[in-house]
């Protein structure tokens, strides 16, 4: 009942995407963050 909620409605759906979108966000931004260090760490090193 709730998975065909979930996967039926527009609201539903919406809530998927929110939740995948943050999952891919949770990795990427470290991975931006740290390369953006690095880097800034090169640079200073010059």
């Amino acid at each position: 009942m709730a998975l065909d909620l979930l996967f039926s409605s527009d609201y539903g759906l919406f809530s998927v995407f929110v939740i995948v979108f943050l999952l891919g966000m949770s990795f990427w931004f470290p991975y931006f963050f740290r390369k953006k260090m690095r880097e800034d760490e090169q640079r200073q090193a010059r």
